[in-house]
């Protein structure tokens, strides 16, 4: 089977936007839940809508992968999941190592998507050597020590970074020299790679925190609609999500956004 190491995506040489590439594994979710049903064909508006994007877009990004579906007719289902899998480099096998097997990097061990998506986890590493030969979803736990051979032996291309911030870089440095060019941090902490080198980050934290930031946003529209409508009438709290929501501050005025 092929591995990583010697096969890359086709869609950089192809000319795919980054952008279409970042929607393409959400048609493909969408494809695989439609193939599961054995559903054959999909119109185009049927798959933006499970896919959460405008129609249009879909059959502009369906343009560059030169699928162009059948009026009257639609999308072949199975035909698509094959496409989209060999752009995004689905149909051959991805050895990945997770470092930091704490509560984060032990959960995504556990992760059941990985295997079915492509991605094979090849080796679990961390530097406590407590850890060491422990069982984690299976894989029995490696020292950090042993991490270039590790990468080495298995041919991997792609690590995970689960550590904490401070030990991140140190790790990233590590796994770069050891030949990984893709590298997915969930780190809270900003990478430095060298060109050639893809990172992509997950922070939670900053997700939330934009969250928020649209919370209050729309707390205080309502407040000022309200306001608005009951001239200087006491406004009471709005209920989201079953929870109440003061929209005032400590002094009759709706606080500040929190800094990040």
């Amino acid at each position: 089977m092929a591995t990583g190491r010697t096969h890359r995506p086709a869609t950089r040489s192809r000319g795919i936007p980054e952008a279409t590439v970042a929607r393409l594994p959400l048609y493909l979710r969408a494809l695989t839940g439609l193939s599961e049903r054995s559903v054959p064909t999909v119109s185009s508006e049927e798959l933006a809508a499970a896919a959460g994007v405008n129609s249009a877009k879909l059959r502009k990004d369906f343009s560059y992968l030169g699928s162009y579906g059948t009026r009257g007719v639609g999308y072949d289902v199975e035909y698509l999941v094959y496409q989209i899998s060999r752009e995004l480099g689905l149909t051959q096998d991805w050895p990945v190592v997770i470092v930091g097997i704490g509560n984060l990097g032990a959960a995504l061990a556990n992760y059941g998507g990985f295997a079915s998506r492509g991605f094979r986890v090849a080796a679990l590493i961390d530097a406590d050597p407590a850890m060491a030969g422990k069982p984690v979803a299976g894989i029995p736990v490696q020292h950090s020590d042993d991490l270039e051979k590790i990468i080495s032996d298995n041919g991997v291309s792609i690590g995970v970074i689960a550590t904490p911030a401070g030990a991140a870089q140190p790790v990233c440095d590590r796994l770069v020299a050891a030949g990984v060019t893709s590298i997915l941090n969930f780190a809270p902490t900003v990478l430095s790679v060298p060109e050639g080198v893809d990172v992509r980050k997950v922070d939670l934290s900053i997700e939330l925190q934009i969250l928020a930031f649209h919370e209050q946003r729309k707390a205080g529209e309502d407040a000022a609609a309200a306001e608005a409508g009951g001239g200087s009438e006491v406004v009471t709290p709005a209920v989201r999500g079953g929870a109440a929501v003061d929209r005032k501050g400590p002094d009759g005025d709706m606080p500040a956004v929190m800094p990040a």
